[in-house]
């Protein structure tokens, strides 16, 4: 678990859209919550135990309280269930402190935002900052209806109003030409940030792909795509070394590497288990990590310089770490 958390108190509590809340928290004892660059997460720990990772919504500048928003999954296991049916104003809750792997580009000419469905949490976030800069950008909003679109009002509203586009009920073969519709008038210097399903996330970064480099495309999952077969059978045995107390860990098949560290004694920050929220990542010093998160971006992936330790693997049979 993260070590750094605050006991935090439900001040309010607003619906949405349909299946979606609102949490405005503060801290019990009064202090100012941490700062944080738009696009972070935070860990929320519901009543059920259960800690999931949530984005942070309201405008970055207000450190007396977070907003942050939950979609009551209909295959919950406890978290968002939970935070909906179990909570009411007043209700005490810990959160860890912000952690951000969705920041915006400081060099960007141009910033597009293309949200779906419960994706618009970070994005909106970002359109608080991009306004109080005077910063040039576009926000793109899918979702089923009006209905199915959180924070509607206040995206009809300026500052947002002349910047935010909606697409209602846009069907899955329709969705490529829309994206491409979304983009057309990029220029080199954009930059484009997704949030949503990874499957709509997958035709954005398609879309942008044909116009931008990879590295201009940001993107924020909320959960992890299962592992392919042929990925999957690849998790073989290996040790870890710890570059700073020289102790050698081994790793067996099916074991992660937290929980192989665990067992040696050395405990490592970890949250989601799914190497989606960067939590447990690790400096590699030596050895070559089978990286397996989905947080880590293809370039930070091929330095071979960090490893999400939840998740990831190693193709050498020692990896060095900076432990």
């Amino acid at each position: 678990m993260q070590a750094n958390r605050h006991k935090v108190r439900i001040d309010a509590l607003i619906d949405a859209a349909q299946d979606i809340r609102c949490f405005q928290v503060s801290r019990v004892d009064g202090q100012p919550l941490d700062a944080y660059e738009p696009g972070a997460h935070v860990d929320v720990t519901a009543p059920s135990g259960i800690t999931r990772q949530y984005s942070l919504c309201g405008d970055p500048d207000a450190h007396r309280s977070y907003l942050f928003a939950v979609k009551k999954e209909p295959q919950s296991r406890g978290g968002s269930r939970s935070l909906h049916d179990d909570v009411r104003v007043g209700t005490e809750l810990w959160i860890g402190a912000p952690r951000n792997l969705f920041r915006l580009a400081a060099d960007a000419g141009e910033h597009v935002l293309i949200a779906a469905g419960i994706g618009i949490t970070p994005l909106l976030s970002m359109a608080h900052a991009l306004d109080k800069r005077g910063a040039s950008y576009r926000l793109h909003y899918f979702a089923r209806d009006l209905g199915h679109a959180a924070f509607a009002s206040a995206l009809s509203a300026e500052p947002f109003a002349s910047r935010v586009t909606f697409h209602f009920g846009i069907e899955p073969n329709d969705l490529p030409a829309e994206l491409d519709r979304c983009v057309a008038t990029l220029d080199a210097g954009a930059h484009v940030y997704t949030c949503g399903p990874g499957p709509f996330m997958d035709r954005v970064v398609d879309a942008a792909g044909k116009r931008l480099p990879e590295a201009s495309i940001h993107l924020e999952r909320f959960a992890a795509e299962p592992l392919q077969p042929d990925t999957a059978e690849k998790a073989g045995e290996f040790e870890v070394r710890l570059q700073r107390s020289g102790q050698t860990v081994r790793v067996d098949r099916d074991v992660s590497i937290v929980d192989a560290l665990a067992r040696a004694g050395v405990e490592i920050d970890t949250s989601c288990g799914e190497g989606v929220c960067g939590t447990c990542m690790i400096p590699v010093i030596e050895g070559e990590p089978d990286h397996r998160d989905h947080c880590l971006s293809k370039a930070e992936r091929a330095s071979n310089t960090v490893i999400c330790c939840c998740v990831s693997r190693a193709n050498s049979p020692v990896l060095v770490l900076d432990l």
